[in-house]
């Protein structure tokens, strides 16, 4: 006997007739159903896979943050350093809210680093998946300008003196980079105009660019499926119900390890912020303490250390242009990366040693590049930052050849636990 719709309401309570009510009119049980509780990913997922939730987890924390730090800060290049340090000596926790935005800048980088190298060498970026790799590059970027956009805004000696030099790398483009400069600037030189704009790119245009770019990474990453450690397509073997065999709902199973992880992460987090948020001048340099004077060039002049891999490529060869032209490639080639694979088999776990010894080789690499770009060209430091510059490139160049040489391990047919 059927329950009639007056008689199933009372039933629900009133928390489930709102919810009903919602759904009448909102579809947030389908997509519920689709992106959490029915979307199946596999069953053995590790700790590398946490990194994509925590680069979300970070995102908002730097939005929720930047919304308080606007509350205080006044985009003037008169009294923009001067409502850093009132945020920081009378707003109240203002300290802890800047700590908390400046600390979560890098942990952000670190958790997208970690997340691209996981896709690195579980072949995350390849077919079907060339479509998430590229969004995910595009948020890279956007991240990358959205960094630089808010380092300027404390308007210390180190906001305007590295403004200064990466703005002037424009400049090296023939025929249009001076007006190209100039337009940047807003200015002749680096003024209240250039940090104005600055600081609308940073808390208005980038912050929607990178929400609207994260939700189409998720939606493609939803649409083929994800990765895992053994590089199968779990959705090739189903059940009656059409269900991956290998495959487990993404809420609860993966749900509570990702709470696992952000637990972990928010007490590393929460260590650095309490006791060590100048991360010994790398999160927060200590020049950048003193307020900008155009008249005194800092003695030592370098970006912040995620962008120091890149930084060392432009310093790798002498012609202003031709660095300017590598540091691109540097970024550029990356959106090659599932077209410049030929290997068939996606897991490192059962690839060619060629592949291990690129990779690791690529990743020693960027590691030291990042290490040069805080240390001057020349002598020794520039001929290893141009040896290593060549390893960066060769790992691009050289990859359609050393991958299709690969021998490969055979893989499994459905996905097996590792100890």
């Amino acid at each position: 006997m059927s329950t009639s719709q007056p008689e199933m309401s009372r039933r629900l309570g009133a928390a489930g007739r709102f919810n009903e009510w919602i759904n009448h009119r909102f579809p947030l049980q389908k997509l519920m159903r689709e992106h959490v509780t029915e979307y199946y990913a596999s069953k053995n997922f590790n700790i590398w896979y946490g990194f994509g939730v925590l680069s979300m987890l970070v995102l908002v924390l730097m939005i929720v943050t930047g919304i308080f730090l606007t509350m205080s800060y006044k985009p003037s290049a008169a009294e923009a350093f001067s409502s850093v340090e009132y945020i920081m000596r009378d707003v109240e926790y203002g300290w802890l809210i800047r700590y908390m935005h400046s600390t979560g800048a890098s942990a952000f980088f670190i958790v997208v680093y970690l997340h691209m190298f996981r896709a690195l060498m579980y072949g995350s970026y390849k077919q079907p998946r060339e479509l998430v790799w590229v969004l995910g590059m595009l948020i890279y970027v956007a991240l990358m300008a959205e960094a630089f956009f808010g380092y300027m805004l404390p308007w210390g000696q180190m906001s305007y003196w590295g403004a200064q030099v990466i703005i002037s790398l424009f400049g090296a483009i023939p025929v249009v980079g001076e007006p190209l400069v100039e337009w940047i600037r807003g200015d002749f030189y680096i003024s209240d105009i250039t940090l104005n704009r600055f600081f609308a790119l940073h808390v208005i245009a980038l912050p929607l660019v990178l929400v609207f770019l994260v939700a189409l990474h998720i939606m493609a990453l939803h649409e083929v499926g994800s990765n895992n450690p053994d590089g199968i397509e779990i959705k090739e073997k189903k059940d009656a119900n059409g269900v991956p065999i290998d495959g487990v709902a993404f809420h609860p199973y993966h749900t509570s390890k990702d709470l696992v992880i952000i637990i972990g992460f928010l007490i590393l987090f929460s260590a650095v912020v309490f006791f060590a948020p100048t991360g010994g001048g790398y999160f927060l340099e200590y020049a950048n303490f003193e307020p900008a004077d155009q008249l005194v060039t800092p003695e030592k002049i370098h970006p912040v250390w995620y962008f120091t891999p890149y930084y060392a490529i432009l310093r790798a060869v002498p012609d202003k242009l031709g660095g300017v032209i590598l540091m691109g490639a540097a970024v550029f080639v990356l959106f090659l990366l599932p077209w410049l694979d030929r290997c068939k088999v996606k897991s490192i776990r059962y690839r060619g040693w060629q592949y291990k010894v690129a990779l690791a080789t690529f990743t020693v690499s960027f590691v030291m590049l990042g290490w040069l770009g805080l240390m001057p060209a020349t002598g020794i430091y520039l001929l290893l930052t141009q040896i290593f510059t060549l390893l960066y490139f060769a790992f691009f160049v050289f990859m359609p050849v050393y991958t299709r040489m690969e021998k490969t391990k055979p893989v499994p047919d459905r996905v097996v636990f590792h100890g």
